[in-house]
């Protein structure tokens, strides 16, 4: 027997829009719904086939397969009940209205697959500060965090040894029990087992019956050369333990670089404010200056270096985290003024500006030969 065409079972055109089509399903669901029709086989086939038609063109993607090619876009593995259903009738009604008049997530208080009470433990920070050197080179770290972990007198059951929780007879082991009201069905988290399915009649005496205890773990982590202010590092499975045999969240450790007396860094390059005297500025000369491996380089100044002049040392910068690449070190000079002159000093000093001339001086010479222009043009 031929299926009907989606557009004709909830009676909208192809062209309908979304909200056209939700209230075209919450009418004719409010008018099949079992619960309204209680023993009417027809009513029930019809309800599911309304289901089917919505779910497949209220998913924009499943809706495109369906105007191209019909039907037969799910034809291969789309199950008996068409695309978006199991077979339990049971399940398919619980989820048809999770779906539409519930949290929009699906999976009602079970989730898929999940075992009830059993919940993921919680992720856990850990902030690490670490120098520049430590940055550069990795090092490998010991860190002590204080966290939830698994009882290992009751193995995260919460039940004295020799005993074990019994399923909840409120919800039969679901952690939720329902209520109808008329058209809908409310649910609710269980109020004699708090969501766990079970009941600990018998507690640990090691962790209370909460199947976890409070101890201070001891870490080892691996900082790799080349990190970067504020990067994260995850380490899976190593946050808090779930409750109820649960899995066990994550650890993230967040990364910050101490301020460095010589260096501040831009991604990979390094750079290095360096005083030189004005003698060495003039005449030329060479200034040893360090590196963040520890080790010295020699920087030749040429003679006639002004303050900002930078020099670029090629390959003694920061390595690129997990590339083969490594950064330049810039080296910026200022020329440093003398400062508590002796008599002899300053009398050298007024000689030599007596005898000094605008080749000396070439950039003020320009600057006030140009202040000079401008002053002149203006009067005239």
């Amino acid at each position: 027997m031929s299926k009907r065409d989606y557009y004709e079972i909830l009676g909208v055109t192809k062209t309908a829009t979304e909200s056209e089509m939700k209230v075209a399903f919450r009418k004719l669901a409010m008018t099949y719904h079992p619960d309204r029709n209680p023993g009417d086989k027809e009513a029930e086939i019809k309800f599911k086939e309304i289901n089917e038609a919505y779910q497949c063109l209220s998913d924009g993607q499943k809706r495109a397969a369906y105007d191209r090619f019909g039907h037969a876009a799910f034809s291969q593995g789309a199950g008996a009940g068409g695309p978006g259903f199991g077979n339990d009738f049971g399940d398919f009604m619980s989820d048809i209205f999770d779906n539409f008049f519930g949290d929009g997530r699906g999976g009602g208080a079970r989730g898929r697959g999940g075992a009830p009470g059993r919940e993921r433990g919680a992720d856990l920070r850990y902030n690490l500060e670490i120098t520049l050197e430590e940055a550069f080179a990795g090092k490998a770290e010991t860190i002590r965090i204080p966290t939830s972990i698994t009882c290992e007198t009751c193995a995260g059951s919460g039940a004295k040894p020799g005993s074990k929780p019994r399923t909840c007879s409120t919800c039969g082991g679901y952690g939720r029990v329902r209520a109808a009201q008329g058209f809908f069905a409310i649910e609710r988290t269980c109020p004699n087992c708090h969501g766990r399915g079970e009941i600990v009649d018998d507690p640990c005496t090691g962790c209370g019956g909460a199947g976890r205890v409070e101890r201070e773990r001891t870490l080892s982590i691996n900082v790799p050369a080349g990190v970067d202010d504020g990067l994260r590092i995850r380490l899976a499975g190593e946050g808090e333990s779930g409750l109820r045999g649960g899995p066990a969240g994550d650890l993230y450790v967040f990364l910050s670089i101490k301020p460095h007396d010589f260096f501040q860094r831009d991604g990979a390059d390094l750079f290095c404010r360096v005083p030189i005297s004005m003698v060495t500025a003039a005449l030329s000369g060479e200034i040893t200056v360090p590196v963040i491996d520890g080790s010295q380089t020699q920087v030749r100044i040429p003679a006639g270096t002004q303050t900002a002049k930078q020099f670029r040392i090629k390959g003694k910068g920061m390595p690129v985290l997990r590339a083969r690449e490594v950064g330049d070190l810039y080296i910026q000079v200022f020329v440093e003024t003398p400062q508590n002159l002796t008599k002899r000093q300053r009398e050298l000093l007024q000689e030599f500006d007596k005898t000094a001339s605008d080749d000396n001086h070439p950039e003020s010479a320009g600057f006030f030969s140009k202040v000079r222009d401008f002053f002149g043009s203006a009067r005239a």
